[in-house]
């Protein structure tokens, strides 16, 4: 039992290792094919970069889904921005309070949030089928022609997470297998973190809907956590507050648009009555915080955090 747990541990950290190096590699790669091949650096940052920023989430909820449960798919995706708020802006917080970018906050914040509660009205009759995630993806098309149109006016900055510099970008066969490597990597991390966290956690007792809210949403996190802390370490807020509300956008817009396309998803009773909330508790909160003041606070950081462990506390059993 002890063997088999450690060697479930492992399998678990390399998976999170493989899907932040995958992660990093694919975005690089596509970017540069794209503008090598005339692709705006503008249609590159809201297309190519921002999907490849979602990949985590995007291999590992679909892979889940197809060869595991579809618990853990959505799981992963209400875990992840619960995450990304409460762990990821409420620990970049404590490192340095964060100035508020009003563009982020005005411009992508009424996403976010209208990416929640299309979830929660979608899951409410207990599933999340094909022409759900059709509607989830036309509010992606959406998010992206604006973010398009915003950026070839010229009066308004991509997510700093989206941004590209056309001029740095060349591309050949070394791209191609950069490309390549990315894509076998995110597969293989993704297929560790599932085997990994669901071997960890059901030796102990736990379904796959509580695996997909901890362990793999922690998982596929990481690389928002990682960055956002280096950011806010240096005095570079925007990244931080930026990269959390375009990955929440994304996450539930792209991922779960893509996979309830792919496979209908399950929507648990205590989904709605729970989890749906507090998604729903702590996006409200998040704007609010940014809107009613022009930073985040080590206080209100430290208020997002527990806000996070209380929200772990309730899920145990």
């Amino acid at each position: 039992m002890a063997g088999t747990l450690a060697v479930d541990a492992t399998v678990l950290v390399v998976g999170i290792l493989l899907l932040y190096v995958g992660a990093e590699l694919l975005v690089s790669a596509a970017s540069a094919l794209a503008l090598s091949h005339g692709v705006r650096a503008a249609t590159v940052g809201v297309t190519v970069v921002a999907f490849a920023t979602t990949a985590p989430e995007l291999f590992v909820s679909s892979i889940g889904a197809l060869t595991a449960s579809d618990g853990i798919a959505l799981g992963n995706i209400v875990g992840s921005n619960i995450a990304n708020i409460g762990l990821v802006l409420g620990a970049s917080a404590l490192v340095r309070p964060m100035e508020v970018d009003d563009a982020t906050l005005y411009q992508h914040g009424p996403f976010m949030f209208a990416a929640a509660v299309a979830l929660v009205a979608l899951g409410l009759d207990g599933s999340i089928g094909t022409l759900d995630g059709l509607a989830l993806l036309a509010l992606l098309a959406a998010f992206t022609g604006y973010l398009y149109y915003k950026a070839r006016e010229g009066d308004a900055a991509l997510p700093e997470e989206m941004e590209v510099d056309d001029a740095s970008m060349t591309a050949g066969a070394r791209e191609y297998l950069t490309l390549a490597a990315a894509i076998v990597l995110l597969l293989a991390g993704s297929r560790a973190l599932i085997d990994g966290g669901r071997g960890v956690l059901l030796a102990w007792g736990f379904g796959d809907l509580f695996i997909g809210l901890t362990i793999i949403a922690f998982g596929t996190s990481v690389p928002e956590l990682a960055t956002s802390l280096v950011s806010a370490y240096r005095g570079e807020s925007g990244f931080s507050v930026g990269n959390v509300v375009g990955s929440n956008i994304y996450n539930v817009l792209a991922v779960i648009g893509v996979v309830a396309v792919a496979v209908p998803i399950s929507v648990e009773q205590s989904t709605v009555s729970y989890e749906f909330p507090v998604l729903l508790a702590f996006t409200v909160a998040a704007l609010a915080i940014m809107a009613l003041g022009d930073r985040i606070t080590r206080v209100e950081g430290v208020g997002l955090l527990a806000g996070y462990v209380g929200f772990l506390y309730f899920l145990l059993p």
